[in-house]
């Protein structure tokens, strides 16, 4: 369970007290005093590992799954919910909490199987990858689809993951089931995503639900498309092939 839907990012007095970020471990009994206060305060949250914060005094807990993060007290009494910012020495500011969720999204995608996205690939070298979270009813959605032959032609290759914006008891569910059920994976979601007229057959065991799931808990997909790249960064939303690219570094 989220425990506030929105970020709030941290300010003001706190960027001139950041440090590196080389970090020691954290005294065992610290550790439990903070989980043991923060399971009292809501425990419908569930809380990650105490680590040592930038900020002398106080430390990260991360909550439901690495999505947002508190920076709680040494008695486990306080805590300021958000991102934390560096200022850099060359100038400029490093939002370090997104680097370490951007990180901790990278190790998710990497551990999922392939096989179980409809995947898009190029006919030639393959440059990149990004993973798209889909809808078949969203029209960013199909913009972006009609995009996946100009991608693959410049190296990108496109894997689908299921996110009916809808809900799993939603006719989008059915849909996107019956995409990844077909004997044709590739070809139906395009008659999909084209408004075509495709039996619907929803098969057990599909991987809809699960991806659902990933994208909600552990991704924090808020609408479709969702594009995760690579190195953990998302876009939510569209972007055209050109930016893509850019975003890539290809």
């Amino acid at each position: 369970m989220t425990l506030i839907k929105k970020p709030l990012a941290l300010a003001g007095a706190l960027l001139s007290l950041l440090g590196p970020a080389a970090l020691a471990e954290v005294d065992a009994n610290v550790a439990k005093t903070i989980k043991t206060r923060l399971e009292a305060g809501n425990p419908k949250a569930t809380y990650g590992e105490v680590r040592e914060s930038p900020i002398k005094g106080l430390y990260e807990v991360e909550v439901d799954g690495g999505n947002n993060t508190l920076f709680v007290s040494e008695d486990g009494n306080y805590f300021v919910f958000g991102d934390l910012y560096q200022v850099k020495s060359g100038g400029g500011l490093a939002n370090l909490s997104e680097t370490r969720r951007a990180g901790h999204r990278t190790k998710v995608m990497e551990s999922l199987n392939v096989e179980d996205m409809i995947v898009f690939s190029p006919k030639g070298e393959t440059k990149a990858h990004i993973y798209v979270f889909t809808d078949v009813d969203c029209g960013y959605c199909r913009k972006l689809h009609q995009d996946v032959p100009e991608l693959n032609k410049r190296g990108i290759e496109v894997r689908y993951l299921a996110f009916p914006r809808a809900g799993l008891q939603s006719l989008g569910y059915r849909k996107l089931a019956t995409a990844w059920c077909a004997e044709d994976s590739n070809k139906t979601l395009t008659a999909l995503k084209n408004r075509e007229n495709v039996p619907l057959k929803v098969c057990d065991n599909n991987p809809v639900a699960a991806q659902y799931k990933l994208g909600n808990e552990a991704i924090d997909v808020r609408g479709t498309p969702t594009i995760v790249m690579e190195n953990g960064n998302v876009v939510p939303g569209y972007l055209p092939p050109a930016s893509l690219v850019e975003a890539l570094g290809i």
